[in-house]
C-alpha cells in the first residue's frame, strides 16, 4: 500500500517493511510523518507482523526534515507548521513499540532523519553513510530527541563534539561509536536488518531504548563536569548554550525529561532572530543554483577533466588545489622554472595542511599530487577543457595570456579569468572566442573559501555556465553567476566596506576602535587586519579600478601607500602593518603606525574643523555597512545578480559577512529600507557625495518595499529601451 510517500509490504518472514519515499533525499514532512505513524499503528496490530524495518527508497534513507517549512513557520509566527513529533511518533509509537522497530540507513542521514534512526531499537547502516546532526547550523538544537539519545548512544564527549560543531561521521565511525549497530554493503542492507529485527523479537538481539540508557553517560559529577566545560569553550551562540542546557536537563533529571525541555527550547529558538538569519542564509544558498536559460531548459553539461592554471602565485596555486582535490587534473604554467617550484610546493603545503588538520587522508592527499604537473609552455594546452588565468591584475598582461591561450587550446575549451576586478570584456579583447570567455573568480584562500563568482559578459555561451556551475558542484564551491561590470557582483557591492573605514579613520576615528567594532558586530576580523592578511598591494590595484568606474563614490586615501613607502606590506609580506605579528600569539595593534595615520590626516584634510568626528561605536558600524548596502542597492538595479538572495550568500561565504544576520540584503532589510536611506542621506549632507543614497535605495524606503524584493526591470533594461 501506498500513500503520503510511505509504503508497507509484509515479507513471508512477517517482517514488515517501511519505505519513505520522497526524491530525491527522501525528505521529511508533515504528510510523511502522519503516514509513518498511522502505518506503524497498523503493524502494531497486525498478527501477520512480527517486526518493523524502516528504510528509504533508492538508496537513500533521508536527507532531514525540509527546511522550508522552518522558514514558512517563521514568517507565519507559528511553529504548529513544523510537525511535532518528537513525543507522539517517536517515543510512543517507535521507541515504546511492542515490536522490534530497525532502522536500515544509507546515503546522508541527516537531522531530523538521524533522529528517527535513534528512536528505533537498532541501526544497521550501509558502508560509508554519513551521520549528522546539523541543526545548529540553522540556530536551533535538535527537536525530536538528538539531543537526548546521541549522548546516551556514543557517550557525551563525542555527542558534544557532533552536536556543537555539527561534525558528520561514517557509519563506520558511528559502529565504532555505538551509534551504528552494523556496517553491511549496500545490497545486503534489507537482508540484515530483517533478520536483526527478528533477532529481537527472540531476544537474540538486545532490544534498546535509547531514551532509557545511562551507561555511557559515566557519573552524574563526571557528566556535569563534561558540560561545565563545555559550556566555558562552547560558541557564544544562543543555539550553543541552549544544547548545552538541554542536555544537561537529560542528564540530571533523566531522558523523559530531556525530551521535553528539548522539545519546549526548540520551538523557542525557532523564532529567535538567530534561527531566522541562519535559515534564510542556507535556503539562499542552495537558490544559487537555478540560472534561468543556463539550466532550466535540459542542457546537459559537458565533462571538465583536465584545466590549465596560468599563474602559480598565492591564487593560481590555492585554484590547482582546489581542483586536483575535486579529481580534475590540473597543468600549472609559469613562466620560468624558479616561479614553477614555488608555486607546486606551494600546492603541496596546502595539501599538507589539510592533512596536518585531519581534513584529508595522506591516501587522498597523495592521489591529489599526482594530478598535478607543471610546465612552462603552452604545448601541453591543447587536451585541456579549461584554462583559467590567475595573474596579477594586469589588463596588458591579462590581454597576451588570452590571447595566447586561444591559439594553445582546443575549441571547446573554456577561457576563464579570475580577475577580481577588471570588466571581461577589456581582458578578453584580443581575442576571437567571445562566447567562451568568462570568470572564474575565486575568494582567497582559494581551495578553503566555498564561493565561486561566475562571470558572464553578454557572449558567454550559457554552455559555459553550465560547465563551469559543474565544475564548482565538483570542487565544493558555490556558485553565484552574476552579469559582468568592474568588481562584478561581490568586490563592487563591498569595496565601499574598506573605502569608508579609511574615510572614517582620515576622519578621526581610531583603526583599531573601527577594527574592533566591525569584530563584535560578527566578521572574524576588521578591515585594517583584513588588508595586513590580503597585503596592500591587491587593495591598491583595484581602488583605482573603482575609482575609474565609479568617480562619483570612491575615496582614495593616501594611508595605504604610505604604508608601502614606510616599508610596510601586511603580514604575509613582511610582517609589517596595522598589527604587530609574531609567531605563536595573536597580531597586536602597533602604535608606531600612528604617525604614518597622522600623516594620512593631513594630506586628506577631511577632518571637520581640523577635529576628529564625534560618533558612537554603533554609528560607526553602521556609517561603513550602510555604504554597501548602497552599492549592493545599485547592482540590484542594474541586474547583476539574478536575485536579491544571491548577494546575501556572496557576502556571507566571500567576505565573511557573520551568516547568523542572514547576509547584507537580508540584515538590512531587519533595519529597515527607510533607516538606512535616512542615515545615508544625513552623512551625505555633513560629510559628502560618498554616502549619497542610489535611487534605488530612496524609492525602496520612501515605498516601503524590502530591499530583497525582486526588480521588475534591470537599470541596464531601461537604458535599452
Amino acid at each position: 500500500m501506498k500513500q503520503g510517500g510511505v509504503t508497507m509490504e509484509v515479507g513471508n518472514d512477517a517482517v514488515a517493511i517501511l519505505t519513505i519515499s520522497n526524491p530525491p533525499v527522501n525528505i521529511l514532512s508533515a504528510a510523511i510523518f502522519d503516514r509513518l505513524k498511522e502505518l506503524l499503528i497498523e503493524a502494531m496490530r497486525r498478527d501477520d507482523v512480527k517486526a518493523v524495518v524502516l528504510t528509504g527508497n533508492g538508496g537513500k534513507f533521508s536527507g532531514g526534515f525540509d527546511v522550508n517549512v522552518f522558514e514558512r513557520a517563521q514568517k507565519a509566527g507559528d511553529i504548529s507548521i513544523i510537525p511535532d513529533v518528537s513525543v507522539e511518533l517517536f517515543v510512543n509509537v517507535i521507541e515504546d513499540a511492542k515490536k522490534p522497530v530497525v532502522a536500515a540507513i544509507e546515503g546522508h542521514v541527516l537531522g531530523g532523519a538521524l533522529e528517527l534512526a535513534m528512536s528505533c531499537h537498532a541501526r544497521i547502516a550501509a558502508t560509508k553513510t554519513q551521520l549528522c546532526l546539523p541543526e545548529l547550523n540553522l540556530g536551533v538544537i535538535p527537536g525530536s530527541g538528538g539531543t537526548t539519545r546521541l549522548p546516551r548512544l556514543i557517550g557525551l564527549p563525542k555527542a558534544l563534539e557532533m552536536l556543537l560543531l555539527s561534525r558528520s561521521i561514517t557509519s563506520e565511525e558511528g559502529n565504532k561509536l555505538g551509534l551504528v549497530d552494523a556496517v553491511v554493503p549496500s545490497e545486503e542492507l534489507l537482508i540484515v536488518s530483517r533478520q536483526w529485527a527478528l533477532d529481537i523479537t527472540v531476544r537474540r538481539k538486545p532490544w534498546i531504548r535509547s531514551l532509557h540508557r545511562t551507561d555511557k553517560l559515566g557519573s552524574l559529577f563526571e557528566a556535569c563536569t563534561v558540560i561545565k566545560k563545555a559550556k566555558l569553550t562552547a560558541k557564544n551562540m544562543p543555539q550553543h548554550q541552549a544544547c548545552l542546557d538541554v542536555i544537561e536537563e537529560g542528564v540530571i533529571y533523566g531522558g523523559y525529561h530531556g525530551i521535553l525541555k528539548e522539545l519546549k527550547v526548540f520551538k523557542e529558538l525557532v523564532f529567535q532572530e538567530t534561527s531566522k538569519g541562519l535559515v534564510h542564509a542556507f535556503l539562499s544558498q542552495r537558490a544559487t543554483t537555478k540560472v534561468p536559460i543556463v539550466n532550466d531548459i535540459g542542457r546537459k553539461p559537458r565533462p571538465v577533466k583536465k584545466v590549465a592554471v596560468i599563474g602559480g602565485g598565492f591564487m593560481g596555486s590555492g585554484i590547482a588545489t582546489a581542483l586536483i582535490l575535486g579529481d580534475i587534473s590540473v597543468i600549472l604554467k609559469e613562466i620560468n622554472s624558479e616561479y614553477l617550484l614555488t608555486g607546486i610546493k606551494t600546492v603541496e603545503a596546502n595539501i599538507r595542511g589539510l592533512v596536518s588538520r585531519k581534513e584529508l587522508t595522506d591516501d587522498k592527499a597523495e592521489k591529489a599530487l599526482m594530478r598535478l604537473k607543471g610546465v612552462l609552455d603552452y604545448s601541453e594546452f591543447k587536451y585541456v577543457d579549461m584554462a583559467i588565468e590567475a595573474v596579477n591584475e594586469n589588463i596588458a598582461l591579462k590581454q597576451k595570456i588570452f590571447a595566447d591561450t586561444e591559439r594553445a587550446c582546443p575549441p571547446h575549451c573554456i577561457l576563464a579569468s579570475n580577475t577580481s576586478t577588471i570588466d571581461l570584456n577589456i581582458v578578453g579583447e584580443m581575442t576571437k572566442s567571445k562566447d567562451r570567455i568568462v570568470g572564474a573568480h575565486f575568494f582567497s584562500p582559494a581551495h578553503i573559501t566555498p564561493l565561486l563568482e561566475i562571470v558572464r559578459t553578454e557572449k558567454t555561451s550559457p554552455q559555459v555556465i553550465l560547465d563551469l556551475m559543474t565544475v564548482a558542484k565538483t570542487i565544493h564551491k558555490v556558485p553565484i553567476v552574476v552579469e559582468n561590470c568592474t568588481g562584478f557582483a561581490v568586490n563592487r557591492t563591498f569595496f565601499p566596506y574598506s573605502q569608508c573605514a579609511h574615510l572614517l579613520v582620515n576622519m578621526g576615528i581610531d583603526v583599531f576602535r573601527i577594527d574592533r567594532l566591525i569584530g563584535n558586530f560578527g566578521f572574524p576580523i576588521g578591515p585594517f587586519q583584513l588588508q595586513d592578511l590580503a597585503g596592500y598591494g591587491v587593495a591598491v590595484a583595484t581602488t583605482k579600478e573603482f575609482s575609474l568606474s565609479y568617480p562619483d563614490r570612491t575615496f582614495e586615501s593616501p594611508l595605504l601607500n604610505l604604508l608601502i613607502q614606510k616599508g610596510r606590506n601586511g603580514c604575509k609580506c613582511n610582517g609589517k602593518g596595522y598589527y604587530v605579528y609574531e609567531k605563536g600569539s595573536k597580531p597586536k595593534p602597533d602604535s608606531s603606525v600612528l604617525p604614518i595615520i597622522d600623516e594620512s590626516r593631513r594630506l586628506t584634510n577631511v577632518m571637520l574643523g581640523g577635529k576628529p568626528i564625534s560618533v558612537t561605536d554603533e554609528e560607526i558600524v553602521k556609517m561603513i555597512l550602510f555604504p554597501v548596502v548602497n552599492e549592493a542597492c545599485r547592482v540590484l538595479d542594474d541586474g547583476i545578480v539574478i536575485r536579491a538572495s544571491d548577494l546575501d550568500v556572496a557576502s556571507v561565504l566571500g567576505m565573511s559577512f557573520p551568516s547568523y544576520r542572514g547576509g547584507i540584503i537580508y540584515w538590512a532589510d531587519t533595519i529597515g529600507a527607510d533607516h538606512v536611506y535616512t542615515s545615508l542621506d544625513k552623512w551625505s549632507k555633513l560629510y559628502g557625495n560618498f554616502f549619497r543614497p542610489s535611487k534605488f535605495l530612496e524609492e525602496r524606503a520612501k515605498r516601503g518595499i524590502p530591499l530583497s524584493a525582486p526588480v521588475s526591470m534591470p537599470s541596464r533594461a531601461r537604458a535599452s529601451l
